[in-house]
């Protein structure tokens, strides 16, 4: 059986990756996937991911995920994007994923990791050179990987 987190996992993958135009149409796909959820259930979880709808050109609205989507380069934080350049590497172990910087990288990134609340994030702990990542239950490795190039778009080359 799928839990909450996952079924929330997944919702916010779709979200990302498809454009999709109604709960119906997610719904659809989530039971597709597995998921046997009811409206309401989808709802909160809607309301809990803080999903918007926006205009689209061609069907009237979608759905998207402050935060993730619509963002232009533009509006990317150079800070951030600087921070990355400490980056050196991550490995796990269970649910812990440990991030090894630069000396006085680590709690920078820390911080812009915790600022951005990503849903597969428990917490970050850092040192000078060390962030230790909680993943939430459910979360998987590649699930944090893809939180890490959505928080720091710079870092996708090292994490691929």
């Amino acid at each position: 059986m799928k839990n909450k987190v996952q079924r929330q996992l997944t919702i916010r993958k779709i979200i990302s990756e498809v454009s999709i135009h109604s709960q119906d149409e997610l719904l659809h796909i989530l039971k597709s996937e597995g998921y046997n959820l009811t409206q309401a259930t989808l709802s909160r979880d809607l309301r809990l991911l803080k999903v918007a709808k926006i205009p689209d050109p061609d069907k009237g609205y979608k759905y998207i995920i402050p935060g993730i989507q619509g963002v232009s380069e533009s509006k990317v934080d150079m800070r951030v994007n600087f921070l990355a350049d400490g980056f050196k590497g991550i490995e796990f172990s269970g649910n812990i994923g440990i991030i090894k910087t630069l000396p006085g990288y680590a709690s920078s990134i820390a911080s812009v990791i915790d600022s951005a609340e990503p849903l597969e994030i428990l917490g970050t702990i850092a040192g000078d050179d060390t962030i230790m990542i909680v993943l939430r239950e459910g979360a998987s490795r590649s699930d944090i990987i893809n939180s890490l190039i959505l928080i720091m778009p710079n870092l996708e080359k090292e994490l691929r």
